[in-house]
């Protein structure tokens, strides 16, 4: 199993921790937070924009097609009590290919585990709740 850990710095900014690499996840000023980094929501969109872009180019390496520059960009909404997010993805390659390709591609991007993720409507979320042990001085 894939494991990221998140932890409190300061307000809401946190930093994210994924084997070794650490990034900076906050809130913007206007939500109470410093805007040290992206929002929870942003890298969400991120991870669905870098999930497509890896998964088409992997796919035409296997088959020999040439893209070119990609370029994935994602126009997103939140999520509301009432409404689900909506995600816009928007593929953008380098080289000119076939209607045929082209329609392989979209199908492709579709199958991206994060789009796959986000499309799942039986997506188990088991949720636990621990305390930290506090340490006492020893004297």
């Amino acid at each position: 199993m894939n494991h990221a850990v998140v932890r409190r710095r300061e307000g809401y900014e946190h930093e994210i921790e994924i084997r070794e690499h650490r990034l900076i996840v906050d809130e913007p000023q206007e939500k109470g937070g410093k805007d040290q980094g992206p929002t929870p929501a942003e890298l969400l969109a991120a991870s669905l924009a870098s999930c497509t872009a890896i998964t088409i180019e992997m796919y035409a390496d296997r088959k020999e097609w040439g893209l070119g520059s990609v370029e994935v960009a994602v126009d997103f909404t939140e999520a509301t009590a009432d409404d689900p997010p909506i995600f816009d993805v928007k593929i953008t390659l380098g080289a000119a290919l076939s209607e045929e390709t082209q329609q392989k591609i979209l199908t492709i991007a579709g199958k991206c585990p994060v789009h796959r993720a986000l499309k799942h409507q039986d997506v188990t979320i088991h949720d636990s709740l621990e305390f930290f042990e506090e340490n006492e001085d020893e004297d």
